[in-house]
């Protein structure tokens, strides 16, 4: 179903403000997780592979733990320490020497862990001691293993402070010192703020349980520590209502993300992401309808000015119809892997290559910083 109706001249290739962030094109290159930093640290191959992708108005790095209690797979990267922050100016500079912007994207996966990945072998941590009926990647020996996430153990709420302590750390690491021009707080895809936004993942009874308006105030005490610590036109935050990943369920997500929106117009971010259906997946589930143009309309009825970016499934056509429609930003994940110069190939109309799924998940340059541009 085409759930857009045009009524705007905006095309992909149009320049737009967005908060601080002055962009090329109104093409957003989505956060993919690659799995080539060892050891948590970006490396001068990731500094390769963003430049190449940097002709997008956007580049979203790929999830980036803000702590080793947020790490959830191997060879992702982290911004908690002093090499990564120096692996990440490699990255940054590369972008930036190529004409682009870039965010890095701040992650804590909550649950979706396993013990041999966390601090001195510890449990994950989660709202509620609920396991994650998913998997997450392990590497050894080089090559990529699925395995079960491990039981998590539930926050004490004294706990909470150090998390927000966490994100805004990474954030200053992001925009101060590794040279990011902003940050996207990572409340998707089933990872530990949208287990406490979710009804499934939160079984708490204190204040951070039970209503809607209790399940969102982790969320919003972190985007507002995040806000006041690096600028709010320097922040973005990605959602995902309905999508099944990492076992992330509500039974009404309407309402729960109706009220968040609207508490978030209060905060002038930069702009709201939006996963439109199962990431990665269908656009639209039979089993979990969902109104995204009430939900931007909530925004704007709220007085919320961020940018709206969409996501999830859209060739150019949907994309244009999206930005004639009420978006101001489409996000492109998977293409982006196999097609470096996706922009122009858009521009041109041009085929778009297909990208080897065997290398998505760990590895070196091949399948990862090997395909070729229209240029050759």
């Amino acid at each position: 179903m085409n759930r857009f109706m045009p009524h705007r001249t905006f095309t992909l290739f149009d320049s737009v403000q967005v908060g601080d962030m002055a962009l090329a094109n109104r093409i957003v290159m989505a956060p993919l997780t690659r799995n080539r930093a060892p050891h948590a640290l970006p490396n001068a191959l990731m500094a390769e592979y963003y430049g190449q992708r940097a002709s997008a108005g956007l580049l979203i790095s790929e999830a980036t733990a803000i702590s080793q209690q947020g790490q959830g797979y191997a060879d992702v990267p982290g911004l908690y320490a002093e090499e990564q922050v120096e692996g990440w100016k490699q990255v940054t500079q590369a972008v930036h020497k190529a004409g682009g912007k870039i965010v890095c994207q701040l992650w804590h996966v909550g649950r979706v862990s396993h013990t041999s990945l966390q601090p001195h072998g510890g449990q994950p941590v989660a709202p509620s001691a609920v396991v994650a009926k998913t998997k997450t990647v392990l590497i050894h020996n080089g090559v990529p293993e699925f395995v079960n996430t491990s039981e998590p153990r539930a926050l004490q709420a004294y706990e909470l402070p150090d998390i927000v302590h966490a994100y805004v750390a990474a954030a200053r690491n992001a925009v101060h010192t590794a040279g990011f021009d902003g940050v996207e707080i990572h409340a998707a895809n089933g990872y530990l703020l949208d287990q406490f936004l979710k009804a499934g993942s939160n079984q708490r009874r204190d204040d951070f349980g039970g209503s809607i308006e209790n399940r969102a105030r982790f969320v919003l005490e972190v985007v507002r520590a995040v806000t006041d610590a690096v600028g709010a036109g320097k922040v973005g935050i990605r959602l995902s209502p309905v999508t099944p990943a990492n076992d992330a369920f509500d039974p009404d997500p309407q309402p729960l993300f109706d009220y968040l929106v609207r508490e978030l117009a209060a905060f002038n971010l930069a702009y709201v992401h939006i996963i439109e259906g199962a990431t990665g997946g269908e656009r639209e589930l039979a089993d979990r309808p969902f109104d995204y143009t009430g939900l931007r309309r909530a925004y704007r009825a709220a007085a919320g000015k961020g940018a709206w970016m969409v996501n999830n499934g859209l060739n150019k056509d949907l994309a244009q119809a999206a930005l004639a429609a009420d978006a101001d930003l489409v996000a492109f994940g998977r293409p982006f892997i196999g097609n470096p110069d996706l922009v122009e190939r858009l521009r041109k109309g041009k085929p778009l290559a297909e990208s080897d799924r065997t290398t998505w998940y760990g590895g070196g340059a091949k399948g990862y910083t090997d395909y070729p541009t229209l240029k050759g």
